[in-house]
């Protein structure tokens, strides 16, 4: 195909140590230099963009999850002080006052997961005729224990991101992908990701399945404390099997497209007995 001369334009290449070069590059191709150039620095500042918005994202996330482990091991740092020490400073009601404060404030915080609350009375230090019948020693020996089963269930609560990203679609009725005028319910939340990127378990707890799920396509459920279960779908790549022990952050599958998708995210469910509830209560500590 032959262009005219007026569709092509010659550049001239001038180098001191050599003789000038010339190149021949369609005129439209000229014409539009600046709006690639546009387009290419656009794209440079939204992927800028992107990497900040995710970055303050996950600081922010792990700083809200150090907030609470950091109250429960405060309180645990705390309640091994001598019986002798506190008595000697007259504050032995002082101190559990205390403890049962942050222990409320932790408890609020769980309280808005849904979580059934717990209560401090029969502990040690409400006050009541049993408490007054215990030694500082007996007190402070029960809050201790009392701790260690606290730190054991927000271990096995789901909390936080199984992946670091935004939301594409949230818990709910919604207009189905396949079939806009038709509705339906999403029982969870999707993230934005790409191919092979990790999903990671929220909460310890045990694989229960790990395979082939209809819809789901390649799924992993995995059961945590009072009768939580979390729920990762469309999977690329499953790293885990069933009966596997799992802890908060473990990698457990790789995201994807697979079953009833139509592009590359991950699904993520939290259930309460069974039934399917709104993560979104779950991902911050301040819900």
């Amino acid at each position: 195909m032959k262009f005219k001369s007026s569709d092509i334009s010659t550049v001239i290449i001038v180098n001191k140590n050599s003789e000038p070069k010339t190149l021949r590059v369609k005129t439209k191709h000229i014409s539009r230099l600046r709006h690639y150039a546009i387009g290419i620095a656009s794209v440079i500042v939204l992927l800028g963009g992107v990497i900040v918005y995710l970055r303050s994202q996950n600081s922010r996330q792990e700083d809200e999850k150090k907030q609470l482990m950091a109250q429960i091991t405060k309180l645990k740092g705390q309640a091994p002080v001598p019986a002798a020490q506190v008595k000697s400073n007259g504050n032995a009601q002082n101190y559990i006052q205390s403890i049962e404060g942050k222990l409320q404030k932790i408890n609020n915080y769980l309280n808005k997961r849904g979580l059934k609350g717990f209560s401090t009375k029969g502990i040690g230090g409400n006050g009541n005729a049993d408490a007054a019948k215990l030694t500082d020693d007996e007190a402070y020996s029960l809050y201790d224990e009392y701790l260690d089963r606290l730190v054991h269930a927000v271990a096995f609560t789901p909390m936080g991101y199984p992946h670091i990203s935004a939301l594409t679609s949230y818990f709910g009725y919604r207009s189905d992908p396949f079939d806009s005028g038709n509705a339906e319910f999403h029982p969870g939340i999707d993230f934005q990701g790409n191919r092979g990127d990790a999903a990671r378990s929220t909460a310890n707890g045990r694989v229960v399945f790990a395979g082939w799920s209809g819809g789901y396509g390649n799924c992993v459920r995995i059961a945590h404390a009072n009768n939580f279960e979390t729920l990762y779908g469309h999977l690329s790549r499953i790293s885990v099997k069933v009966g596997d022990d799992v802890t908060v952050g473990q990698k457990i599958g790789e995201v994807g497209s697979t079953g009833h998708s139509t592009g590359t995210h991950l699904h993520y469910e939290v259930r309460k007995n069974g039934k399917a509830i709104n993560p979104i209560s779950y991902l911050t500590l301040n819900n």
